[in-house]
């Protein structure tokens, strides 16, 4: 396997450079596509309502190891399903109070099938405190 079976596509989020539209290719194409899936809500694409992440349903959970653990799992399902491009290694999760709520750090490293390197991303998620 080669670089191009990775792919070029257009950069997320659309911006334009020098009158273009930015593209993203290879593996910045496979960080691009780990992040949409994330941040994308089942039932968000019309087409595609299996398409994404289960993790916003878990927006008013409160902050438990239970929480984390869910987060986790449901992070590592939509990467495999979706993502057929990288091996994911391992999906952590920290936690990091906030002034607003709670603040999760969820830290997701990743192989890419066709050139064996090694990444990391970390995509912030925060759950929402209740008024009590």
């Amino acid at each position: 396997m080669t670089k191009s079976f990775l792919g070029v596509g257009v950069g997320f989020p659309i911006t334009l450079t020098e009158g273009n539209i930015a593209r993203a290719e290879y593996e910045e194409s496979v960080r691009q596509s780990i992040w949409i899936i994330i941040g994308t809500a089942k039932g968000e694409r019309v087409m595609r309502p299996d398409f994404g992440c289960g993790i916003h349903d878990l927006v008013f959970e409160v902050n438990t190891p239970s929480t984390v653990g869910k987060i986790a799992q449901t992070i590592q399902s939509a990467l495999l399903q979706f993502e057929p491009r990288i091996d994911v290694l391992d999906v952590q999760v920290a936690t990091a109070s906030d002034i607003d709520g709670d603040k999760l750090l969820i830290n997701i490293d990743y192989q890419v099938r066709a050139t064996n390197n090694v990444f990391n991303l970390v995509y912030p998620f925060y759950l929402q405190r209740s008024v009590v």
